[in-house]
């Protein structure tokens, strides 16, 4: 994918004034303001700041690094928050996966969709697909079964979808297949890229471990590439091609997808030698015999949203579009990305959902890439000298130079406050909002004050005891005094489980400047 290599090098004349940059930068910020979405504008005023931060011996500048963000309502950050835990860590993917797996085909009582008008539509929509969706009363059952039952979550995939569906047709489309195979990734994960099947299968496109490995998506301790939007949908193209050239036929090949070749084979042979998937369906294993009917029932419901009253966006929450790649040169972190570029780290974490412990590794014979939203990736590049030079230097300070986590007798017991939610808790102890559900059988984010939750910290650094350290600590443990040198990033990994956002909500900072002398509150609740 050579756009994988590609490094757009926006504003690389460093020899700009910076009259010229602040200017530049108030015309680029009034004109994303109309274009971008308000979670995708980090003004850059920062230009002009002529503070430096020392890191132990290296002096790095942080007048072009750090983003100095205007301070904001701190009800409408938490409405964002929210927001961003809705859209980032949504939990529809257990939901699409019971819906396919207890399909029943039950006739449902569901007056707004008439059979003839759905047969007319079912009509148009197969004169136009290479898929058979004639009408039949199992699929017509399906259909206003989600309707009914799941507009809530339709309405949120469709959100969604707007992000995915250009970056899958774009590779769809380079390997000749038909692009509503887009809508199959509804059914396989309902949209999220680090979703986990019951028998292990993983990502947007749910390829188990050997089948990925076949078709170049690699898994290591760092990276899962199965979860990389990009990589993962050009494998199940090439995947799907395959199966189609074996099958010759897009349904027996989207359920050779589902459960294989072999239980394919099989049920053509138990029917007696039978290949239309409806004939063949109940010699199919259960999940599959409702996965074609969900995968038709949702292009049925994307493809005509608007006649069912849902809200088809013109300009999606997050475009792919307005976001670009670039091969990173060392290994950093996706903190150490957000402290630097100001942009939040659960967008970062959306956007680059295929490093598992949120770090970016470096290898010589690899291409790993940071993505970035499109008004962020110019500063990025501009600034990646320092900004290495930057992470390199929180590296060296940490005991070891890479992640060390938490054993398992190191939990934490929780008590739910008021206020709180799964995304502020998960921000708080470092770790997934998908952890803390795992850990605590939880089937919803909903929580209850005095809830006790068990959490596993995340501690990617084990801080070193020595008296200098010790020092800058108040006896309570709770007053941080800052140093010279000092960044919120470097702070945060003095303390397992806090956060360089934790630090900026106790101590109410809008920004990333520090003072030498400045106490900063530190607190885990």
């Amino acid at each position: 994918m050579a756009f994988r290599f590609i490094i757009i090098a926006l504003f690389l004349n460093v020899s700009i004034s910076f009259s010229q940059a602040q200017d530049s930068l108030v015309a680029q910020s009034n004109h994303l303001k109309d274009s971008v979405p308000l979670q995708n504008i980090h003004v850059k005023d920062s230009l002009i700041d002529k503070t430096s931060i020392t890191l132990d011996s290296l002096s790095v500048s942080m007048d072009s690094l750090s983003i100095k963000n205007l301070k904001d309502l701190e009800i409408a950050t938490k409405y964002d928050e929210k927001w961003y835990e809705e859209l980032y860590s949504s939990t529809l993917f257990d939901t699409i996966y019971k819906t396919v797996t207890e399909l029943d085909f039950e006739p449902i009582d569901y007056p707004e969709l008439s059979t003839d008008t759905l047969k007319a539509r079912l009509k148009r929509l197969d004169a136009r697909t290479p898929f058979n969706v004639a009408y039949n009363p199992s699929l017509e059952n399906v259909i206003k079964s989600y309707l009914k039952n799941r507009r809530k979550h339709l309405q949120k995939l469709i959100t969604l979808s707007a992000f995915y569906f250009p970056m899958f047709e774009t590779e769809l489309d380079k390997h000749n297949i038909p692009l509503e195979i887009k809508y199959l990734a509804i059914v396989e994960s309902a949209l999220k890229p680090r979703a986990k099947s019951r028998v292990g299968a993983t990502g947007l496109w749910q390829f188990m471990f050997s089948t990925g490995r076949m078709y170049g998506l690699d898994v290591s301790s760092y990276v899962d590439e199965r979860s990389d939007p990009v990589m993962s949908t050009e494998a199940a193209a090439k995947y799907l091609s395959k199966l189609y050239e074996i099958f010759g036929d897009w349904d027996l090949a989207l359920a050779a997808y589902n459960s294989g070749p072999g239980n394919v084979t099989k049920a053509i042979r138990r029917s007696g030698g039978y290949e239309n998937y409806w004939n063949i369906r109940h010699n199919l294993p259960r999940e599959t015999a409702g996965y074609l009917p969900a995968f038709l029932a949702n292009m049925y419901i994307f493809e005509y949203a608007k006649e069912h009253g849902f809200v088809v966006n013109s300009k999606p929450e997050f475009a792919y579009f307005e976001t670009d790649t670039i091969r990173v040169k060392q290994m950093i972190t996706l903190d150490q990305v957000s402290e630097v570029t100001g942009t939040p780290i659960e967008e970062l974490q959306f956007l680059n959902p295929s490093y598992k412990l949120d770090i970016i590794p470096y290898l010589e014979e690899e291409d790993y890439v940071l993505r970035l939203p499109i008004n962020v990736i110019g500063q990025f590049v501009t600034n990646e000298e320092k900004i290495y030079a930057f992470a390199k230097a929180e590296f060296d300070k940490r005991e070891k130079p890479l992640p060390q986590f938490t054993k398992a007798s190191d939990r934490v017991r929780y008590r739910v406050k008021s206020g709180d939610y799964l995304g502020k808790i998960s921000r708080t102890y470092g770790v997934r909002v998908s952890d803390i559900k795992r850990w605590n059988g939880l089937r919803s984010n909903n929580l209850k004050i005095g809830q006790r939750l068990t959490i596993y910290p995340r501690k990617p650094y084990v801080a070193p005891q020595n008296s200098k350290k010790a020092s800058a600590v108040s006896s309570q443990g709770s007053m941080y005094t800052v140093r010279r040198g000092d960044s919120l990033w470097s702070i945060s990994q003095k303390f397992p489980g806090v956060s360089v956002q934790n630090i900026k909500d106790w101590n109410g900072i809008s920004g990333s400047s520090l003072k030498p002398g400045m106490k900063l509150k530190i607190s885990r609740g």
